[in-house]
């Protein structure tokens, strides 16, 4: 049982958020998550100096990004000191075909997983359903959406979207739980069924939240323990992670875990903080046989070679932006059809998928600033927002730029509008001879133009132009 591929067009955004739009159940959900979720990231930083502590999490991000590919190969070495094996991978297919071919090596059939966006990025799971290993989610959220054959609506809570009573209903539905709004009774069902697979799989898979180059420490935090067993539980562990997670310090990681766990749950700290430093030694009793860590580029160093949008891979993948966005928070993270929804999706996967596949996303966006007021490292979504929309419609094929699909939005009908503005603006003798005849012609204005009137009056031209009521007055005044 694998989640469903990422199937959905995103073009068809527009689509998809009135869709949601028009779903009260959605929009409720939502409403009453993201509520919560403001209010305990505001109680949680009560009494601590958070703008210092957001300058030193950028520093810290900013520190490791400009020191990049030093760290990578740093970090390399380390873990490869101490039995990680490590693995490059361009794309995602390539980091699958890893992943696949690791556990064939050891005639793995069944993979146990805990969460992690970059696989979901990969489509991991579909790809290894298709070599005929199975793969289960073990995070609840994760394991809740892969049940219902989804996709994570959101980065952190990957099944927000859903209330008790549908959660309840699914779950009766595919495992034959009894139908309960009891929370724990629901949670205590999953773990049960969860349980078992942990102590039958070949090969467990996590994601990483920092990766330390100075002293090869892959640094997994979550809450509910499903990823201690799947690092440790299984013979193999294979950590996945994009090659923007590394750090330089261990100490780096104290800072930016503060304001990672406070910014995505309103939490002090998660429940685990695990520290994986190599595989099971000759004289301890657990822990796998392997390790192996999968570090995937898929569009990062393309985006790293701008120096304005590689501000976009200080991201910690908090959901702090998504929380507060008006937009994200009205029709959720499947509206948008792409692995990471919300602000930080609509400056990330341009990258990732290119302009052509994703030209909607930038413009999805009231710039209300309220993205870049939360981020815990400070990366400028708004501003970053309005140079993708500048991408989009950037009709220079000779400026270089990193953005796949570059000037996709632009079309001849604009070109020609444009350029017929310029020709008529330049000599003012067309400028008033076209101003005059739009005064006496006013009426013939349409009633509909485009997208500008679904939602406002259309424009009229006033009778009589600026500088015929600017020569009335001179000649009133004169008399």
């Amino acid at each position: 049982m694998s989640l469903a591929p990422h199937s959905q067009e995103v073009r068809h955004f527009h689509p998809r958020v009135r869709s949601a739009l028009d779903n009260p159940q959605i929009r409720s959900n939502f409403r009453n998550a993201m509520d919560g979720l403001m209010s305990k990231r505001q109680n949680a930083f009560n009494g601590w100096d958070l703008e210092s502590l957001r300058d030193l999490g950028a520093a810290v991000r900013l520190r490791a990004l400009s020191r990049l590919p030093e760290l990578l190969e740093q970090l390399e070495d380390n873990c490869s000191r101490q039995g990680i094996r490590v693995h490059w991978a361009e794309t995602g297919e390539q980091a699958c075909e890893i992943i696949r071919d690791i556990c064939k090596a050891r005639d793995a059939r069944t993979v146990i997983k805990g969460k992690s966006m970059v696989s979901e990025e990969m489509e991991l799971n579909h790809f290894l359903e298709a070599e005929g290993i199975e793969a289960l989610e073990s995070d609840l959220g994760e394991y809740i959406v892969q049940l219902a054959k989804e996709t994570p609506s959101h980065i952190i809570m990957p099944a927000i979207h859903k209330n008790t009573a549908e959660i309840s209903e699914l779950m009766h539905d595919r495992t034959g739980t009894e139908r309960s709004h009891d929370v724990a009774y629901l949670t205590a069902a999953a773990r049960q069924q969860l349980r078992e697979k942990f102590m039958k799989a070949d090969v467990g898979i996590s994601g990483v939240n920092f990766a330390v180059a100075q002293t090869g420490t892959l640094c997994l935090v979550e809450n509910e323990g499903n990823g201690r067993l799947t690092t440790t539980v299984p013979p193999c562990h294979i950590a996945v992670t994009g090659i923007e997670k590394v750090v330089e310090h261990l100490e780096d990681v104290t800072p930016l875990l503060a304001l990672l766990t406070r910014s995505a749950t309103g939490q002090h700290v998660t429940t685990y903080v695990n520290m994986i430093s190599g595989p099971r030694k000759a004289d301890e009793f657990d822990g796998p046989e392997e390790v192996h860590l999968v570090l995937v580029d898929s569009g990062r160093s393309s985006i790293y070679q701008d120096q304005e949008l590689m501000d976009t891979l200080r991201c910690i993948r908090c959901g702090a932006c998504m929380n507060h966005c008006p937009v994200y928070t009205r029709v959720g993270g499947h509206a948008y059809g792409t692995t990471y929804p919300g602000p930080i999706g609509k400056i990330l996967m341009p990258h990732l998928m290119g302009l052509e596949n994703t030209q909607d996303l930038p413009s999805a966006s009231t710039l209300c600033g309220a993205c870049g007021e939360v981020c815990p490292v400070r990366i400028p979504i708004p501003k970053l927002l309005q140079r993708l929309r500048k991408e989009s419609v950037d009709g220079d094929s000779l400026r270089p730029s990193v953005v796949r699909g570059h000037g996709v939005k632009r079309n001849w009908k604009e070109r020609l509008a444009w350029n017929g503005f310029r020709w008529l603006f330049r000599n003012p003798r067309r400028y008033r001879l076209f101003g005059s005849l739009l005064t006496r012609f006013r009426w013939f204005t349409p009633s509909q133009v485009g997208p500008w009137t679904r939602y406002r009056t259309s424009p009229k031209p006033a009778a009589k132009t600026l500088h015929q009521m600017m020569n009335e007055r001179t000649r009133g005044g004169a008399r």
